[in-house]
């Protein structure tokens, strides 16, 4: 059986090899949702492990906040042939910030919401659980809202000596009320009062992919509604435990927590 192997450098690999059945869209490094393509009938693996891969030969891999930085993408073909891909990941290094001196509600939640925190997390969980045949998230995304960026994926306090869970989204501020958009066509999977996020609305792109927007306003969607790129969901808030207006938006690949500017271009105060 047949075998190629090729070396990806971190950010050159929209450049590929003509006798590669295998193109990538996305930045290869920590953090990063990688788009790709093979020929119809192919089959891929990541590090070993299988790939979904729709019926046009697209599929979607995500690399967390640590990831490894050495994996292995094999792809084999109908005919048998294997090609294997070596990616090195670019390693990122995240800020922390150190908080002492806070009131203790600060740090840990009450113990009379710890039932709703629970509940919550339940919910959110079952709206990132589906695997839709969508592939609205191989289209180019939008930033979803207006303003500086004031928050990025990866960063963590840590508060009174206790590290917190590093913040998963990209933070985009603005006065409550400013327009929220859908970054790429999906399917609204939850739309809901969370104790943590405030109003909350989850978005399933296809394939595992969703996004998640936090602290909102409004929510001008419901949950079964299908929106299309560009339509209004809501508005920016501060509801929840926000310290100030902002959008907070996240991606996931399933359960893997990735950074959205890895999915989108320039930044969202341009225009």
């Amino acid at each position: 059986m047949p075998t190629a192997v090729a070396k990806d450098n971190a950010f050159a690999n929209t450049q590929q090899k003509a006798e590669s059945p295998l193109t990538l869209n996305g930045v290869l490094t920590q953090g990063a949702l990688v788009r790709g393509q093979v020929p119809v009938g192919a089959n891929v693996t990541l590090n070993e492990k299988p790939v979904l891969v729709n019926a046009a030969g697209k599929f979607v891999i995500g690399f967390e906040r640590e990831a490894p930085l050495n994996h292995k993408l094999s792809v084999t073909l109908s005919s048998g042939e294997v090609f294997v891909r070596e990616i090195t990941l670019k390693k990122r290094d995240y800020d922390i910030q150190r908080i002492d001196g806070l009131e203790q509600k600060m740090v840990t939640p009450p113990a009379e919401v710890t039932a709703r925190i629970k509940q919550d997390n339940i919910n959110v969980a079952k709206a990132r659980s589906g695997n839709s045949n969508l592939d609205a998230l191989f289209t180019r995304f939008e930033w979803p809202a207006k303003g500086p960026i004031t928050g990025v994926y990866g960063s963590q306090r840590i508060l009174n000596g206790v590290p917190k869970w590093p913040h998963y989204g990209v933070d985009v501020g603005a006065p409550t009320g400013t327009p929220v958009f859908a970054p790429v066509d999906g399917v609204v999977t939850l739309a809901d009062d969370l104790y943590y996020s405030g109003n909350t609305l989850i978005l399933d792109h296809g394939m595992r992919v969703f996004s998640t927007f936090l602290h909102l306003d409004t929510i001008t969607v419901n949950v079964g509604d299908a929106v299309n790129q560009g339509d209004q969901i809501g508005t920016i808030g501060s509801t929840g435990r926000s310290t100030g207006p902002h959008l907070d938006w996240r991606i996931n690949l399933g359960k893997v927590r990735l950074d959205p500017q890895t999915v989108v271009s320039g930044t969202p105060d341009e225009g």
